[in-house]
């Protein structure tokens, strides 16, 4: 293998590493987002019955404010590009709980995509010492 064979392995190896990296970063959030999902529907489950919910509402900075939730009002849910519905609770759960199974879907896609990177690195690795061995030995 030459040098510039040698070069471009490497350029490509940091490349998988770079892009290996990213793709831990996109699974930490993905999961970051589905314990919230989990959370919500948990909340959302926890309103029962016809008495007011007594919560804690974030008003930043670390500052909350106690608010009373009446568990058969309606719900506003975030649906994406800056779009909000109004839901009932069973709706706002099935919504939730969609995106749940939509969230998971993801984190095996990342998972996979996360292993064939892994792959592809070790196999420049075991390329790239083969390469350093071939030039540590002396030729005959």
């Amino acid at each position: 293998m030459s040098e510039e064979q040698a070069q471009a392995l490497l350029q490509q190896m940091q490349a998988l590493e770079s892009y290996l990296n990213d793709l831990v970063q996109r699974e930490e959030t993905v999961m970051r987002l589905l314990q919230e999902a989990a959370n919500a529907v948990e909340s959302m489950k926890g309103m029962t019955g016809n008495v007011d919910c007594e919560t804690l509402v974030p008003v930043g900075l670390g500052v909350y404010v106690k608010a009373k939730i009446n568990p058969e009002q309606k719900m506003i849910v975030n649906i994406g590009a800056g779009a909000s519905v109004e839901q009932d609770k069973n709706s706002a759960i099935n919504y939730m709980e969609s995106r749940i199974k939509e969230l998971e879907m993801v984190l095996q896609q990342l998972a996979s995509q996360r292993h064939e990177v892994s792959v592809k690195l070790e196999q420049g690795q075991h390329e790239m010492n083969k390469l350093i061995q071939s030039n540590r030995s002396p030729t005959q």
